[in-house]
């Protein structure tokens, strides 16, 4: 198995300067991939954009592209865009995002995540291989039925500077899981600890994987957390707690969190009931102060060298390719170079 890959966000703000030196630093460090996460503020497709003027070597991904505000033929256009001006460094990450964002930003329907899912990527490839685009699919059916009769099958009249784009899905649920092993490139879970990801996606993956294409690569796996390295360092992973308590306790409505359930499936259930129940009441603190310990430090990567070592082989070991990190100790450039170094020894 190949060495990991190592990526870490970078995600817009206001000092646009600032970013562009900390994306240039990170290339120099040994950063391979950037990812730019799109919720609600500043759209990701011009910060890539930006990014990739700034940078020579560094891959850029989103992470990720909601996929309902945007055609799936736009969502094409977007990639092709983008990997030209990265000079094929762009890999497009994709996702259904929530029914809050989705509805409550975009005003848009959350319906059929898996069907929409599909056919934006089938969508895309065709577009990609510089097909007439005529497609019939769960939710998308091109040309339109109906409206003015005008619509006929175009084509890009570009020509992609790579046919074959990489296409990452975030997913959690066990049909999207499923889904992305089949058909994606590669796929960004989200609270991954490796020691107890098989009960939670084990089998989905596997379902995935005996329909997969032989024309693809076997799937990548985008997993990490926040990262400090040093012997005193542990009380670190204190600073993830109201950022979990968040996607635990508050992300989406009581029955329908995706975040609480995979909790859940670990083997929380009682704590992620709890942190749910308290976050729902307004007790967010409380929600925070009642996630597990072991939650957080499964979901990081923070401790000493030796630690470190033990948690990237666990990585290593479930088939992590892109180990993602968020450097949160006092000196992060120091940090992520000598995770570089781990990295390369693991």
């Amino acid at each position: 198995m190949s060495t990991p890959r190592l990526a870490v966000m970078v995600p817009p703000s206001p000092d646009v300067t600032a970013s562009a030196q900390l994306a240039r630093v990170y290339e120099d460090v040994g950063v391979d991939v950037i990812g730019v996460p799109e919720a609600y503020g500043v759209d990701a497709v011009s910060w890539l954009g930006y990014l990739a003027s700034v940078t020579d070597r560094v891959e850029l991904m989103s992470q990720v592209l909601p996929i309902y505000p945007r055609t799936p033929a736009l969502t094409a256009m977007t990639a092709v865009g983008l990997d030209r001006i990265a000079q094929g460094r762009f890999l497009l990450g994709l996702g259904v995002s929530g029914p809050q964002v989705v509805e409550g930003w975009h005003g848009v329907a959350y319906d059929a995540p898996l069907g929409r899912t599909r056919d934006v990527i089938e969508i895309c490839r065709k577009v990609w291989r510089g097909e007439r685009l005529e497609y019939d699919g769960v939710r998308y059916r091109i040309p339109m039925r109906g409206g003015t009769g005008l619509g006929k099958p175009l084509k890009l009249v570009d020509v992609p500077l790579r046919a074959g784009i990489p296409i990452y899905v975030a997913a959690l649920g066990p049909g999207n899981t499923e889904l992305t092993a089949e058909l994606a490139d590669g796929w960004v879970p989200f609270l991954y600890i490796p020691e107890r990801a098989d009960a939670v996606w084990g089998e989905p993956l596997a379902r995935g994987t005996l329909k997969r294409s032989a024309d693809l690569a076997p799937l990548e796996i985008v997993a990490g957390g926040p990262m400090a390295i040093g012997d005193d360092v542990t009380h670190l992973r204190e600073l993830d707690r109201d950022h979990l308590a968040l996607y635990v306790g508050g992300m989406g409505a009581r029955d329908r969190n995706f975040y609480n359930t995979v909790v859940r499936r670990y083997g929380f259930e009682e704590q992620a009931r709890e942190v749910q129940d308290l976050y729902l009441a307004g007790r967010r603190a409380e929600a925070a102060a009642a996630l597990p310990d072991e939650l957080l430090e499964g979901t990081s990567l923070i401790g000493d060298v030796g630690y470190l070592r033990d948690r990237l082989a666990a990585y290593r070991d479930r088939g992590v390719t892109i180990v993602q990190v968020q450097p949160v100790g006092d000196d992060p450039i120091a940090d992520l170079r000598r995770f570089r170094t781990l990295l390369d020894d693991c």
